[in-house]
């Protein structure tokens, strides 16, 4: 049975980062599938590293007789766990040639576009759950994996990092804790028992930007540098001002026509916002319409029909209805027109049923009138 973090996903993908000590792979694996409560059993394991680091791995985790990787899969009944040597991605650098190691800023860039196409695709399958670690590696490696993760990562999708006990996290003998304890020797040669190895997963959360991010940059093979210019070039600088005879507003720059209702709708409570310094969230049955009426009278022309519509519909004052039918309308529109910033323009909800209210979070100076 797979358990609650799991989340039914039929795609349990494990991906971790390691430079020069591969005993990050079985000691993740072993936190996440042995030790944890709410255990995440992968159905496959990714490891990005440089051609040493690679090398390393393949030889001390996945060696038919002695890899440690199978070892901890036998000693503790970890079944169907898909880690062939070609789950080991190699850097390369920009010739095609595995990059021993990660020390110039042209190395830096290709890792980057590596560890970011591998969490784009791993998080473009529907399927999938991905568990990402960043133990291992250079720490710009493990930047880069969890800057990736922020740009694609989803709901489901965990960031963490594994921690060690002393001596055990720096003993290259030790790769998780065996069933029946055994006697290592530290760097020193003091010998140790692993029954007081501690093995800890520390849970990184981490922003969700994925469902801000366009849908090209979701589907297409783009550089890490491409992506975050691209993601950069959408976060305007936090702004509303409002064109009346076009009935539109400006939000950082971007230029969003609303129908003339909502248009009214979010003036107003824009000008109560300014109005009262910041404190104009208002419960719907304390709003006085007559107020919104005129302001929608300056958008529509005091003879407009809709107008008298409207008149019509509010002549016993606001309900909750109309406030929510507004605020839904508004924010559909902001949330498709400004993906990366629409929770800043977006009418709020403060407050509890039955006293919720309503506003904009924006703060006076923010606002143009």
């Amino acid at each position: 049975m797979v358990e609650m973090m799991s989340g039914g996903y039929s795609r349990r993908i494990l991906l971790l980062v390691t430079g020069l000590t591969p005993q990050v792979v079985t000691e993740t694996l072993y936190a996440l599938a042995v030790q944890s409560k709410e255990k995440f059993i992968p159905t496959e394991i990714h490891v990005i590293s440089t051609g040493e680091g690679a090398e390393r791995a393949r030889l001390s985790l996945l060696d038919p007789s002695s890899g440690q990787f199978h070892a901890l899969c036998r000693e503790y009944g970890l079944q169907s766990i898909l880690f062939p040597p070609e789950n080991i991605h190699v850097i390369e650098d920009t010739t095609g040639q595995p990059l021993t190691d990660i020390r110039t800023p042209e190395d830096n860039l290709r890792a980057a576009d590596y560890t970011v196409h591998f969490i784009r695709k791993f998080c473009s399958d529907e399927s999938s759950i991905l568990h990402v670690s960043i133990a291992g590696g250079r720490k710009s490696m493990g930047f880069f994996a969890g800057y990736a993760l922020s740009l694609f990562g989803r709901t489901q999708d965990r960031l963490s990092h594994v921690l060690v006990n002393d001596p055990f996290e720096s003993l290259p003998d030790f790769y998780f804790p065996p069933m029946q304890g055994k006697v290592l020797y530290s760097r020193s040669n003091r010998p140790v028992h692993t029954s007081d190895a501690r093995i800890m997963l520390a849970d990184i959360p981490f922003v969700r930007l994925r469902g801000g991010i366009p849908q090209n940059l979701q589907d297409r093979k783009v550089s890490f540098h491409e992506t975050v210019e691209e993601v950069q070039s959408g976060l305007r600088f936090i702004s509303l001002s409002f064109d009346l005879p076009k009935k539109s507003i400006c939000c950082g720059g971007k230029w969003i026509k609303l129908p003339p209702a909502l248009f009214a709708f979010y003036l107003w409570l824009a000008r109560r916002q300014v109005m009262t310094s910041g404190e104009g969230a208002i419960h719907s049955q304390e709003a006085n319409h007559h107020d919104f009426l005129r302001v929608y009278a300056d958008v529509v022309g005091s003879m407009s029909a809709s107008l008298e519509n409207t008149a019509q519909v509010l002549k016993n004052g606001f309900d909750r209805q109309f406030f929510e039918e507004k605020l839904s309308k508004i924010n559909r529109i902001i949330e498709k027109s400004l993906p990366l910033e629409a929770s800043f323009y977006q009418i709020a909800t403060f407050g509890m049923k039955p006293y919720k209210k309503y506003g904009l979070r924006l703060t006076p100076d923010q606002i143009s009138l």
